[in-house]
This record gives C-alpha cells, structure tokens and sequence, in this order.
C-alpha cells in the first residue's frame, strides 16, 4: 500500500532554545520511500545527522516566540508483517554484533527483574519466535489499553503492576521480558494505518532465526501498513521531539492516509 503520513508540531519558547527533531525515515526491507519533506515556519536553519542507531535527526534552535514543524512522507510499504512461527532462537554467540546492545536492560525496560514472569507466559512453548508471540498475546490480553494512565516516567515494571498503559507501555514490557529470555529486543516508532485514535505509533522487535520480526501488542491480530521512522533501545532513543530550555510542545497533529490510486 502507499501511504500518505505526517504530523504538524507547534512549539512555543520565551528564549531560543535547542531542539531535536526524529522525523524523517529512511527506506529498507519494509518499506521504499518516496517523497520526504520537512519544513519550518518560520523557517530555521537545521543540521541533519543520523545517531548510534543508525536514526535521521535534524538539529536546531527554535527562535524566542512560535515555531511550527510540518514533517510529510509518502512510502510505499507491505500490507502484512512476516510471522514466521517456529523460528529458532539464536544463542548469544552466534548472534551479531549489533543486536548484542538489544539483550542489555534499558532505562525503562528492567529485564533483568521480570525473568520469572516471563518464564512463566512462556511455560514450555518451544523458543524463539512462539515465545515472542505469547509474549505479544499475554500483553493484549493482561494489560488495558487507557490513555492518561501512565507518563514518560513509566517502565516496564510499573506497567505489569498496574497492568494498564499505552502503546508506549505495552512496548517496554514485551522488550523487558524478550530479553530476560535473553531474545534481542528494540523498539520502533512510526505510522500506523487506520489506528484508532489517530497517533504516532510504537512496537517492537524481536531478532529470531536470523532477522528482525515485528510484534504489536496493542493489536489482535498481525497487521501490515506500517511507516518506521526510528529505533532504540527503549523510548529514551526514539523521542520524536528532544527539547531543551523553556520550549514547550503545545499543539500535534498526525495523519496517515491511503494514497489514491
């Protein structure tokens, strides 16, 4: 499918202040981008480099008053993700170098404390990828989908106490107990088609057999028609808006949309 997506950003500063932008993506095995535009009004001078993860970023100050930031993208990308039960797991030997960073507790997904849940959810399914997917199915069907429930604060932990959160929340969970399976897991932010309410979007990943497989726990069933923008260790890495000072987000709008034919 081609999609049509993008989000408009409003800041407002008494002071220039620094901010990074994450908002651009790049093309890959999942999807062939088209068309990217990124403008500001008023328009700023930024400086685009990419970070550890390889990530586009934009660089820049926002003058004393307003700034609006419109990011738009037209990408072609798959109807389905691949699934592919009973792909094996790979020992931490033979895995490589980057996906090591991905076993490795994170701010917000402390995976060295939940082995024993995680065990338990996958009892004895045969690992990797059908562990992976208990894990994805445990959290649709354990933890509330309610926005205003948890902040930028909230970790893994927390979430499987409270068992409520958002997309946000149900990503650090299935990523903390991937791990202390000792399964390479990342987080992925981006654009889903038709999500309801319309937002920016998070999943994650997992590296099994020999690549990296999608799993979305906010949703029932495997569903395709997705934009990545960016990935990370948790969602300290892939902040869509770094700000720094006075400035303040005040207003967001997201779309995605099909692309006529």
């Amino acid at each position: 499918m081609q999609l049509n997506a993008g989000c408009e950003l409003l800041f407002e500063t008494a002071e220039p202040a620094p901010l990074i932008l994450m908002l651009q993506p790049q093309g890959g095995s999942a999807q062939h981008i088209l068309q990217t535009n990124l403008q500001f009004e008023p328009q700023v001078s930024a400086v685009d480099y990419a970070d550890s993860y390889g990530n586009l970023c934009q660089r820049l100050v926002v003058p004393t008053g307003q700034l609006r930031v419109r990011s738009t993208i037209i990408a072609e990308v798959a109807d389905r993700i691949h699934v592919q039960f009973g792909a094996e797991f790979v020992p931490v030997q033979d895995l490589p170098h980057a996906t090591l960073q991905f076993l490795l507790p994170s701010r917000y997904c402390q995976s060295d404390l939940m082995a024993e849940l995680a065990n338990d959810i996958v009892a004895d399914i045969e690992p990797a990828y059908d562990q992976v997917e208990a894990i994805r199915h445990w959290i649709y069907t354990h933890i509330d989908y309610q926005y205003d429930t948890s902040d930028a604060s909230t970790s893994a932990l927390e979430t499987e106490k409270n068992r409520v959160g958002v997309c946000r929340d149900f990503v650090h969970l299935g990523i903390a107990l991937c791990r202390s399976l000792t399964i390479p897991a990342r987080m992925v932010v981006g654009y889903l088609y038709d999500l309801k309410p319309m937002d920016l979007h998070a999943w994650f990943e997992a590296y099994v057999g020999d690549r990296w497989y999608t799993f979305d726990a906010t949703q029932p069933e495997p569903r395709g028609d997705r934009i990545i923008i960016a990935y990370g260790r948790d969602a300290a890495d892939v902040a869509l808006a770094t700000q720094y000072g006075p400035l303040q987000l005040t207003e967001m709008e997201v779309w995605v949309q099909a692309a006529a034919q």
